[in-house]
């Protein structure tokens, strides 16, 4: 706390913990000319919203025109494009590397069907047949416990990590991940994201997520920095929430998609990159810029109009980072 008064160039800080300070005058933003918010859209989806806007509004940080505002993240909803907006300029510039919400050419993605029961059995012939450490995700914070468990009754070596361990205990999973003490660690989504040990070689979904903004995320905890990995997923028929965009994601992946898992619903998903897309793939103001351009150009061309008159492709990458007026990016 001393350390804390006496200043700082960069602080790195939970949204309630940086409110906890400002309110009891430990801190002040002042002279905050840079905002970084990493993992963005969760950031501004988990309920911190209220957290950040208090931080930001309320105290004596510079606006939004008077300092340079960050975020990143791999996926950005539309719904969240939104709500971000209020901490940008409005001009602000979307950058995009590679594919937001998609996958890298580094990671192998297998889909496997597989039954409940059987579950345990599959994930043993894997933990086997692979080498190197593994990283299993799963939905519940007991099934974490329980799979850690079995695997330590059967002299494989594990460990664990989920919402109910307090800090030291992460850590020390952690450690015993990284140093290879307990090449597997079973976890709930809190390593999904902020995890970086570059020697994962593969990601198991034991249980599939709710949404696939956390498949994406789940599964790049491996091929980082240069790497190779290999992601696998357990799917079966309480997964079907999940098909369609995952059909997509693997699609567009170019990574090989089975018969049986298009046959569950997967044809015909829903398009990700455009305006019904669940990531947010682009910049979601170029939906109402094509519109509109649209509308002027029936009115042009009259009827339906000429698509190569009256049609847009919209803002492109080129002139968005050339326009050079926003000093925002995300």
């Amino acid at each position: 706390m001393h350390n804390m008064r006496r200043g700082c160039d960069l602080l790195v800080a939970t949204p309630g913990r940086l409110l906890d300070l400002l309110q009891r005058h430990v801190l002040e933003l002042s002279d905050c000319h840079y905002l970084c918010l990493d993992e963005a859209d969760r950031m501004l989806d988990m309920g911190f919203e209220i957290q950040i806007r208090e931080v930001v509004e309320r105290f004596d940080m510079p606006g939004r025109s008077d300092r340079i505002t960050m975020m990143f993240s791999a996926t950005f909803p539309q719904e969240i494009q939104r709500l971000a907006g209020d901490f940008l300029n409005g001009d602000y510039v979307f950058l995009t590397v590679g594919r937001i919400g998609s996958t890298t050419d580094n990671i192998t993605q297998r889909v496997e069907f597989v039954p409940e029961q059987d579950k345990e059995d599959m994930l043993l012939r894997l933990l086997y047949d692979v080498k190197g450490l593994t990283l299993v995700f799963v939905e519940r914070k007991s099934e974490a416990d329980t799979i850690e468990y079995g695997l330590r009754k059967r002299g494989i070596p594990a460990t664990s990590i989920h919402g109910d361990r307090d800090q030291k205990e992460r850590e020390s999973a952690l450690h015993l991940f990284k140093t290879q003490q307990c090449p597997i660690l079973v976890a709930t989504d809190v390593a999904a994201r902020g995890l970086d040990i570059p020697e994962v070689a593969h990601v198991v979904n034991f249980s599939m997520p709710r949404n696939i903004d956390s498949y994406v995320h789940r599964i790049g905890r491996t091929g980082r920095a240069g790497n190779t990995g290999l992601a696998t997923a357990f799917l079966n028929e309480k997964d079907r929430n999940i098909v369609r965009d995952l059909v997509v994601l693997l699609s567009e992946a170019k990574q090989s998609v089975p018969s049986w898992l298009e046959s569950m619903g997967g044809r015909g998903g829903r398009n990700r990159r455009g305006g019904g897309g669940h990531f947010g793939g682009r910049d979601y103001r170029d939906d109402g810029k094509k519109k509109n351009k649209k509308k002027r150009g029936k009115k042009k061309g009259g009827g339906s109009g000429d698509k190569k008159k009256g049609g847009s492709e919209g803002r492109k990458f080129g002139n968005c980072v050339g326009r050079g007026k926003s000093n925002d990016a995300w």
